[in-house]
């Protein structure tokens, strides 16, 4: 596991707080760079597991990153007195780790980007997901033709964006790892708990999402207790590209 500390600490209103970051499938974290460079007055971190070989060495992987953050946050709230808070941000693939590490009560604060709670849906549910057939159409794939299963995911999650350099392929992603991040895609599902989940989140959403459709996010705010949605139109499946001014100002607003 990597949990990179941004060596930027400075003072934050009403405590310091850190946010870990969680990128989504096949995604290189430096896709969050502008959004953090935008947010100098948290400190940032991300977990990385492009290099896990199942879907639950990826859920270790979160959950160590964010047990570990919030130990040693608790330990400097103890020596300093000051109140700190740990944000999770979650895009897609991350998502769905964010919600699961706050439904354990190891998040104080949720930033989803192009959510959902439960990825796979059966046909009739298509507006809200994807079929698992396609799940594992990917994989076969993957074992077939690593880069054109790759491109082909770009194309539809970024259309005319899909040539922005922070969402080339990461050469990072081991095939096993993107093998694993589909099964935790197929698998993992928290719908059941979105209403135990108690923290405040907030929520990205493009209206023109191919991979986490709008209704997916409109779920996660009807059931979810704190939730806040903002639509973004036009946006797709990143929908912090070419927002990420705007989207930094409406994190550091509503925090406050």
């Amino acid at each position: 596991m990597t949990i990179q500390m941004d060596a930027r600490e400075q003072g934050f209103e009403g405590g310091r707080a850190t946010i870990l970051w969680l990128t989504g499938w096949s995604m290189p974290t430096a896709a969050f760079d502008r959004i953090r460079q935008w947010l100098p007055e948290y400190r940032h971190t991300y977990a990385d597991y492009t290099q896990a070989g199942t879907a639950e060495e990826i859920i270790q992987l979160a959950e160590t990153a964010a047990g570990s953050l919030r130990t040693s946050r608790h330990i400097e709230a103890a020596k300093s007195g000051s109140d700190e808070r740990l944000l999770i941000a979650g895009w897609s693939l991350g998502s769905l780790l964010a919600l699961r590490l706050a439904s354990r009560g190891q998040a104080d604060v949720l930033v989803l980007f192009g959510a959902t709670a439960r990825f796979v849906r059966p046909r009739e549910e298509r507006h809200l997901g994807w079929p698992d057939a396609y799940l594992k159409q990917m994989l076969a794939g993957l074992r077939k033709d690593r880069c054109e299963a790759e491109v082909k995911f770009r194309q539809l999650a970024f259309g005319d964006s899909c040539d922005n350099a922070s969402f080339s392929p990461a050469a990072s992603w081991t095939t096993s790892a993107l093998a694993a991040g589909l099964e935790v895609l197929r698998h993992e599902d928290y719908l059941a708990v979105l209403p135990q989940i108690g923290c405040p989140v907030l929520l990205f959403h493009g209206t023109e999402d191919k991979v986490c459709p709008l209704a997916a996010a409109e779920e996660l705010h009807r059931h979810l207790p704190r939730a806040k949605l903002v639509t973004l139109p036009g946006g797709g499946h990143a929908p912090f590209a070419g927002r990420e001014i705007y989207i930094a100002e409406e994190i550091r607003s509503w925090w406050r």
